[in-house]
This record gives structure tokens, C-alpha cells and sequence, in this order.
């Protein structure tokens, strides 16, 4: 089997840091019509500390409620009225706010982006009101059986540290955040050093350019905000959920990082959980009928990576599904075959050059990447790394993992003491 292969020539991706450190990325994509813009802020849950916790995704709420020029309902009226859509999110690594429209509106946009990450106010009855909203999202949150179980992984992966602690934060802390809080947590990260305004699509990149000096290079230059990589712990961490029909269950295990050689572990999720072929799926649906769904990926970031297998079975058949989990992952060892590879090393590149289809999406990779590694990968440079990966470097990426205790997060329809009592059966595989 051949391994996928870019066609055509990469796109060129220019690159250039303002004199206060911010960085511009412009991809140029002359076939769109409309353009995405997006201003990246190396701020998020990793970088809080336990008392301000979620003070990131608050700010991100809040930072459409008006700025220095502009009403909340101005900020609304002046995108829409050009077609565009607005929308943000806040990541562990990472804090964004984007707009889509015409590619002819993007210096418009970068803009508008501008005065929205800049200029922000946080009017205090807004924040009362927002106060409200987000607390929604957080009572929404906690009712997401699967999203409470990546949460007692994340724990049981890094303990205490901050890349275990969740997103939206705490309910005390969403409750008690000040006006004046949110204006320091915005001095002290959103700064140039820690700031990516990225545009891509059919535009001008020297007027884009000059639209992200115009709005960028007078911002405080600071200094990178980074975290110290989190100790691997392992273990099992569960909280019952006695109104849930279902026992939903997170395991794995850590992987290097963006900076590492991270690719043998990328293909062995696709070769473990990619597609109905996949051992994973086909052992567990098909053939024993444990499970409706199973995925598995590698999730790579800057400061620590995690193979995570989840999964959500009867309680009946948590001792099953956990004993099988456990023998598949270790068959990898000396089942990493050539025609699975084949097939693992297609999807992921299937994966990366749907991503490079997806404006906003190449935009995050190109700001993650920034962050990372200094630069910005190409195309062909992905796809290079994917195809690379021979069976010999997967069946060490599974023997490494094995090296370490697995994480464990279940969440569900189970008691504490008999889902630990069950994990253990996990355990061997990192003996």
C-alpha cells in the first residue's frame, strides 16, 4: 500500500514578527471567497492557578461584552451586518477568538479582533449577567457524563497540576471572579510575546500585514507564558453517577511531546482506534457487542502528550471491556503488521490534509506550532513524519507506554470501590 502523498505544491505560509514580538500568519488560499481570521493568545486553564480557575474561559465570554469604542450590541451589528460569523474558544494551551466572511473584509475583521482582545472593558452588569450564563455551561458540563470522566482522567494523569484542572473552572470560582480580576489576568497574559493573528484565505498579505500592525504593535510586549511539564502519575479516579444507564471510562497513557518524536505514537492510535477495522472497534462492537462506540487518539501538545482510549459499556460490562482494553493494547507490541501501519499511516494523513482543508483549523495548527517549535510545519513535512513510522517504531511506542501506569477516569452508573477494584485489571499491562 502507497502512503498518501500531498498533491501540488505546499501553500505558502508567510510568517512575520511585529517588533514587540506578536507574530502574523497569513495563508494565502486564492480559490476561497471568504477569509478566517483568528487572534491566538497563549493563555488557558493550564496557565491558572487553583483560586483562578476558569478565569480564562470567563474572559473569553466576557471579552464580546463591549470595549473601549464599542457596545456589546455594536460588536454583534458591525460583524453581521458584513455577513461574517464570530466565535471563541478557550483551550488548556491556548485562548482564541475568530470571524469568517468575505475574503475582501479581513483587514476589517483583524480589526474588529483587535479591539475585541485589546479594548475590552468588562462592564460589571455585564459580568453579573454573563456570571449567569456560564454557569449554565458549567451545570451543562457536569451533567456530560463522558466530560466528567475525561475530568477524573486528567486528574488521575497529572494530580494537582494545573494541565489537570478543567476549562471552564470551578463553580465557587465562577461565582466569585471580579471585574478587577479579569482586567489583571488580561494585563498580566494577553501580551505580544504570547499573541498569534493568524488570516487565511484569497487576501493581500502586505494589507493584512499592515492591518495587524495597526492593531498589534503597540501591545505590551511581555514575556512567554509557559508552564513546567507535568509529572505522569497514573491511577484510577471515579466519580458515581447514579441517574446515568451507562459506565463511561477514559484510559491511557503519556507520549512525548510536540517537540519529541511524537509520530510512531500518533500512528499507533490510528492502528489501535481508527475506523470499524480497527482492533479496537472490531474486538469490541463487532465481535463482543461491549460497546456502541470506542475511539482512540493521541492528543500531542507542548508541554505533554496523551494516548487516550475512551469508551462507554453497561456496568455489567466494565470487568469485560477493561480486561480486553488491556489485552489489545498489549498485542501491539508484536502486532503492529505492515498492512495495519499501512492503514493507520493513510488515516493520519487523511486526518492532517483534511485539516489543512479547514481554514480555521490550519490556523490553530499554525499558531500551536508557533508556540511549540518556533515555526510552522508544512504540509509535506506532516506528511513526511506520518510516513516514516515503520511497524518496528509503533511496536515501541506501545512497549514504552506499557512502561508507565495507565490513567484511568470513569464516570457513570458504578460504585467507587468495585470501578478501582475493576481498574486494577488495567494495572498488569504497565508491569
Amino acid at each position: 500500500m502507497s502512503n498518501i502523498r500531498a498533491s501540488g505544491a505546499d501553500v505558502p505560509t508567510l510568517i512575520e514578527t511585529l517588533a514587540n514580538g506578536a507574530r502574523v500568519v497569513v495563508i494565502r488560499l486564492p480559490h476561497l471567497a471568504t477569509a478566517a481570521v483568528s487572534v491566538f493568545v497563549r493563555s488557558g486553564s493550564q496557565h491558572e492557578s487553583a483560586r483562578l480557575n476558569g478565569i480564562g474561559h470567563v474572559i473569553e465570554h466576557m471579552a464580546f461584552k463591549g470595549t473601549r469604542s464599542r457596545s456589546c450590541q455594536e460588536i454583534n451589528l458591525d460583524a453581521e451586518r458584513l455577513g461574517a460569523e464570530v466565535n471563541a474558544h478557550t483551550d488548556r494551551d491556548h485562548t482564541a477568538f475568530h470571524m469568517r466572511g468575505l475574503a475582501q473584509d479581513a483587514a476589517a475583521f483583524v480589526r474588529m479582533l483587535g479591539d475585541i482582545v485589546r479594548e475590552s472593558t468588562f462592564p460589571k452588569a455585564e459580568l453579573e449577567r454573563e456570571r449567569s450564563v456560564i454557569l449554565h455551561e458549567y451545570a451543562d458540563d457536569e451533567d456530560d457524563a463522558m466530560a466528567t470522566a475525561f475530568k477524573q482522567f486528567d486528574r488521575a494523569c497529572f494530580g494537582a497540576h494545573p494541565a489537570a484542572r478543567p476549562v471552564i473552572g470551578t463553580r465557587a470560582n465562577i461565582r466569585r471572579f471580579t471585574r478587577a480580576e479579569l482586567v489583571a489576568w488580561v494585563r498580566q497574559q494577553y501580551t505580544a510575546a504570547n499573541t498569534v493573528v493568524g488570516i487565511a484565505g484569497n487576501v493581500d498579505p502586505d494589507r493584512i500585514v499592515a492591518a495587524a500592525k495597526a492593531a498589534f504593535a503597540d501591545m505590551p510586549a511581555g514575556s512567554e507564558n509557559r508552564v513546567a511539564a507535568p509529572v505522569w502519575r497514573g491511577g484510577t479516579r471515579v466519580r458515581p453517577l447514579p441517574g446515568s444507564s451507562l459506565v463511561h471510562v477514559v484510559l491511557g497513557f503519556p507520549v512525548p511531546t510536540l517537540q519529541e518524536a511524537h509520530q510512531p505514537y500518533v500512528v499507533a492510535a490510528a492502528l489501535l482506534g481508527e475506523g470499524m477495522s480497527s482492533p479496537l472497534l472490531d474486538q469490541l462492537r463487532e465481535r463482543r457487542g461491549l460497546v456502541y462506540h470506542a475511539d482512540c487518539w493521541a492528543d500531542v501538545r507542548d508541554a505533554y502528550g496523551q494516548f487516550v482510549i475512551e469508551a462507554s459499556t453497561a456496568p455489567g460490562h466494565l470487568r469485560e471491556y477493561l480486561g480486553a482494553v488491556s489485552r489489545l493494547v498489549r498485542q501491539r507490541i508484536g502486532k503492529a503488521d505492515r498492512v495495519g501501519i499501512a492503514r493507520a499511516r493513510n488515516q493520519a494523513g487523511v486526518r492532517i490534509l483534511s485539516a489543512h482543508e479547514e481554514p480555521a483549523r490550519r490556523l490553530e495548527l499554525a499558531a500551536v506550532d508557533l508556540y511549540a517549535l518556533g515555526r510552522v510545519r508544512s504540509r509535506a513535512e506532516l506528511l513526511a513524519g506520518i510516513a516514516a513510522v515503520t511497524p518496528g517504531e509503533v511496536r515501541a511506542a506501545f512497549a514504552q507506554m506499557l512502561d508507565a501506569r495507565p490513567a484511568i477516569g470513569i464516570a457513570g452508573r458504578i460504585a467507587s470501590s468495585e470501578a478501582e477494584r475493576l481498574a486494577r485489571r488495567v494495572e498488569p499491562a504497565a508491569a
